[in-house]
């Protein structure tokens, strides 16, 4: 199939077992980016022929997951008008008795005879002599009328080396060991992998397989399967690994792999997920990191694919993250910080919008996913924002103090007494950090700015860390400002 003129048509077919792996979304990624490429289409195809596997729910879960990220598709298991019919599997399997049939009829098929422990002695004999076991070594030279209670066999139509082109890895080859008369369908009538997906591509005239490298060991089988069928083969992209970490092996969920769905709990953004999965495993050819969907449908090919895997950098995501969390709009933004601050924080009484409003750049500068709001909170860094600071007033005292140890809390006090008049004195229309500065600096700069600066930051916050007194001010107002220093000054009257 090197036609270049084809309709290209692509598909991603996972399994309904309840996990949507970042390797699986990221499978998806390519083969939806190549559709979109070339004004193809994408197939969203449900395998679920494996019921002892299946998790209830898994389908509406792959779609969420799918949607979540930024992926559409042409036809799908929630679209029903397929010119080819349903996109799931189970609800396809007069097609596949229909093909089996076939293969029956010209010799490729076959009821397997064997019991399970017959199999099993088989295939103990093989290892005694430390020979691979092969079952077509073991294939009847006479076979039954298949009842569709037993399994049917693939009958390989001819044991030979088979070379073949994979868009990603180039020219590929595998001997005769990698052909055997595999299972087509099983005795509970449903059929497997191996046959099902063939007959399914073909069926919706699939073009492109995107698929993971795992399965290149197989392709043989394929390929002896599509020559008995009569089937061109399509255009193979094997996908590289996602690594874990340390770029050992393949990320794995023992290896802290996430359902993708997870991401987003955390506060990850789709198209934060969309961008760094696509740079996993493809490189653009230039220094560019930050892409949106439609310059990567532009700028994606199968040449860039690589052949190696691709490290999965936690550190790079958060980066890429706090990226596309600085261009939400300022609205944006504020929802989003919304959305992630505890519910223990929003039954403050003290609680409200506007505080919410100003405290938005504040924590976008700090923070790389939503979760980390949650941490903030956990760590005492949002709840002073909107309950005021229980303070001990020796914390009150800046580390290099220049202020006398003999009366020193009333000499603080004094200080702090001197900066309320300045804010006093600011209109309240002009109250913000630049103004608070402007008029407090030079008063600091005289007595020694860590005897000013410190105590008032931990006078409006009561945390050793937080933004400058000026910030703090501006996103308090004048009133909260100036009665917490009130409130710092009658601690060290105490």
């Amino acid at each position: 199939m090197n036609n270049k003129d084809i309709k290209v048509v692509t598909r991603f077919a996972p399994s309904p077992t309840g996990f949507m792996h970042i390797g699986g979304i990221r499978t998806a990624i390519f083969a939806y980016l190549w559709a979109r490429k070339n004004n193809g289409t994408f197939i969203l195809r449900i395998e679920d022929t494996d019921k002892e596997r299946e998790v209830g729910g898994s389908i509406e879960h792959i779609i969420k997951s799918l949607k979540w990220v930024g992926i559409n598709w042409g036809y799908g298991p929630d679209k029903t008008m397929a010119p080819f019919g349903s996109c799931i599997q189970s609800e396809r399997l007069s097609t596949y008795l229909e093909y089996a049939k076939k293969l029956i009829e010209n010799g490729y098929a076959y009821p397997d005879p064997y019991t399970e422990e017959e199999v099993e002695i088989f295939r103990k004999k093989a290892d005694e002599e430390r020979r691979a076991f092969l079952y077509r070594d073991h294939r009847p030279s006479k076979f039954d009328v298949w009842d569709g209670k037993k399994p049917l066999r693939f009958k390989v139509p001819e044991v030979k080396r088979y070379k073949w082109i994979d868009s990603v890895r180039g020219e590929l080859e595998a001997g005769q060991e990698a052909l055997d008369d595999f299972i087509l369908i099983k005795g509970d009538g449903y059929p497997t992998y191996n046959f099902a997906h063939i007959i399914d591509d073909y069926n919706m005239g699939v073009t492109h397989i995107f698929r993971g490298d795992e399965f290149i060991s197989s392709t043989p089988r394929f390929l002896s399967l599509y020559d008995a069928l009569g089937f061109d083969y399509p255009i193979f992209a094997s996908m590289p690994q996602i690594l874990k970490p340390d770029g050992t092996k393949k990320l794995g969920k023992r290896d802290g792999a996430k359902d993708i769905l997870e991401y987003k709990i955390e506060g990850y953004l789709p198209q934060t997920m969309f961008n760094f999965l696509s740079l996993i495993g493809w490189n653009p050819g230039t220094e560019q990191e930050i892409f949106s969907q439609a310059e990567l449908i532009e700028n994606f090919t199968l040449g860039h694919i690589q052949k190696s895997g691709g490290v999965f950098n936690e550190v790079k995501l958060d980066w890429m993250n706090r990226e596309y969390l600085k261009k939400l709009s300022y609205e944006e933004q504020e929802e989003y910080i919304t959305k992630f601050i505890p519910e223990d924080i929003k039954s403050l009484h003290g609680f409200n919008s506007n505080i919410v409003h100003n405290i938005t750049p504040v924590i976008i500068e700090r923070i790389s996913k939503g979760k980390d709001v949650a941490d903030m909170a956990i760590a005492g860094e949002l709840k002073y924002f909107f309950e005021r600071p229980v303070i001990d007033k020796d914390s009150l005292f800046f580390k290099s103090s220049k202020i006398p140890e003999q009366d020193k809390y009333k000499i603080l006090a004094s200080y702090l007494t001197h900066v309320v008049s300045i804010i006093e004195n600011i209109e309240g229309k002009d109250f913000n950090k630049e103004i608070v500065k402007e008029k407090i600096w030079g008063y600091a700069e005289d007595v020694g700015r860590g005897d000013i600066l410190w105590p008032i930051r931990f006078s409006l916050s009561g945390m050793e860390k937080s933004p400058d007194p000026f910030v703090l001010s501006e996103i308090l107002g004048k009133e909260e400002t100036i009665a917490r220093l009130k409130n710092a000054i009658q601690k060290l009257s105490e």
